[in-house]
């Protein structure tokens, strides 16, 4: 297939760039998967739409505070954005300006705070920094660092827990699993109340996230790689529901792509952690989802091509254009879709 049979429309005044003030206020647009059938409610509608024996798969992975303003020794800027650590202080991060930060400058953050060395260059023009400082090293990014939010999104976040769903608790990503940000803790207690189980599993999201498709035919694609991990009770939720028949619903495609890529062939799950770079697309065969829960996502990407492989392509684009018709919000901070 081509990375373009993937393209629609989207005018740039619907990409939302802040959050609604109420969490599960945000629209839901409806898909049935077989017939393509639209219907449109509100998130809060969310516990009528499940069933008892159901269960919801959500990722609790927390974004990193990763972008860190600095200054270089002639009094320059410099912007850190964290990628992935290394280990001893070192982490991999993104640069700017990159020509300034070549190996040996040093760099300090926070009036001193913290303080770091560039020690190597790396592939795509990463660089290798060393930081040095005092205490808990989360605790300072805490205090200094910033939410990386996605390259669309031009307004600053006025609370950076807007940016993390309420059960967010394993820190690792550099992006939010956006899916899960319109659950609020009353309406996880109604799923409850209506016995449906709540599966926690964990995908740090990387920036890959955001790479688009630059091959013609998307089979070519390099997928991006991420961590994550499936506990034991996880498992176990998964297994009962699909034993008795229930829906395993994805909230979010780092969800389903967890659970796709670690279930056996009979849709059942084991405890385990890795790395997966799984590339879903149609003709994909789902071995342990059955419905989704996701926000929409840009043309011609990855995520796109994920819920295309279980709505169809077709259902997909006409969903997406009735929702550029609707004056849906897009991307992170907008709306969502149940596929089902």
């Amino acid at each position: 297939m081509k990375t373009s049979d993937f393209y629609y429309d989207l005018p740039k005044e619907l990409i939302a760039q802040t959050p609604i003030e109420r969490r599960d206020g945000s629209r839901l647009m409806l898909l049935d998967k077989e017939t393509g059938q639209i219907d449109h409610r509100h998130f809060y509608d969310i516990p009528d739409l499940l069933e008892p024996g159901d269960c919801l798969v959500l990722n609790d992975s927390r974004v990193l505070p990763a972008r860190l303003f600095g200054k270089r020794p002639t009094g320059g800027a410099v912007e850190v954005l964290l990628l992935a650590d290394k280990g001893d202080g070192v982490w991999e991060c993104l640069t700017r300006p990159g020509r300034k930060t070549r190996p040996g400058t040093k760099l300090s953050f926070g009036d001193g705070e913290l303080t770091a060395e560039v020690i190597a260059e790396v592939s795509d023009g990463n660089r290798l920094i060393k930081f040095n400082y005092d205490g808990i090293f989360i605790e300072i990014l805490e205090r200094l660092g910033r939410m990386p939010l996605p390259p669309y999104i031009h307004e600053e976040l006025q609370d950076s827990e807007r940016y993390q769903t309420v059960y967010s608790r394993e820190l690792g990503s550099a992006a939010a699993p956006t899916a899960g940000l319109h659950f609020t803790p009353e309406l996880l207690e109604r799923i409850k109340a209506k016995d449906v189980g709540l599966a926690y599993i964990t995908l740090h999201v990387g920036l890959g996230t955001f790479r688009p498709v630059k091959e013609e035919n998307i089979e070519d694609h390099d997928m991006h790689s991420e961590f994550c991990m499936i506990s034991q009770e996880a498992a176990d939720i998964v297994n009962s529901t699909k034993d008795r028949g229930g829906r395993v619903v994805s909230v979010g495609t780092t969800s389903c792509r967890t659970i796709e890529s670690f279930a056996d062939d009979t849709g059942r799950l084991t405890p385990c952690s890795g790395w997966t770079d799984i590339f879903i697309y149609p003709g994909y065969k789902f071995k342990c989802m059955n419905a989704l829960i996701t926000n929409f996502h840009l043309p011609e990407s990855t995520l796109l091509m994920l819920v295309s492989a279980l709505a169809g392509r077709e259902h997909i684009l006409n969903a997406y254009n009735e929702a550029v018709k609707e004056r849906y919000r897009f991307f992170s901070f907008g709306d969502a879709m149940f596929i089902h």
